[in-house]
């Protein structure tokens, strides 16, 4: 009875099995942008200039730009995970959904480039 309905150890095993590593980098990255927004937050509230100078500021240091860029790409690569695994569940046309992978891979790559080309401009 149990090869009949594909329970057992003769079971077809089917799918991506992406499920722990992509919990995991979920949690990873959050953690991350969590850490990271405290520490803007902490040096936001911190300073006594809430201009445009004061705020350009923040990002004049190398260390800060160098932390900006990482949490860039760990909301990016959180963003991916999480597109694809949307795409992975309700889009069932492979053709279709690689072209969204495509599209949003491209997508992502152009935000994380121009945040980039924005952040080492300050």
């Amino acid at each position: 009875m149990s090869a009949k309905n594909g329970i057992g150890p003769k079971r077809l095993v089917v799918g991506a099995h992406y499920g722990l590593r992509d919990w995991m980098v979920q949690r990873g990255t959050a953690v991350v942008m969590a850490v990271y927004t405290v520490i803007l937050l902490a040096w936001f509230f911190g300073a006594q200039d809430f201009s445009y100078d004061g705020w350009a500021s923040i990002f004049a240091t190398q260390w800060m730009k160098l932390a900006t860029f990482v949490t860039l790409l760990a909301l990016f690569y959180h963003a991916w995970v999480g597109i694809r695994d949307i795409w992975m569940d309700y889009v069932h046309h492979v053709g279709v959904r690689v072209a969204l992978y495509v599209l949003s891979i491209v997508w992502l790559v152009a935000s994380l480039g121009y945040a980039a080309q924005i952040l080492w401009r300050v």
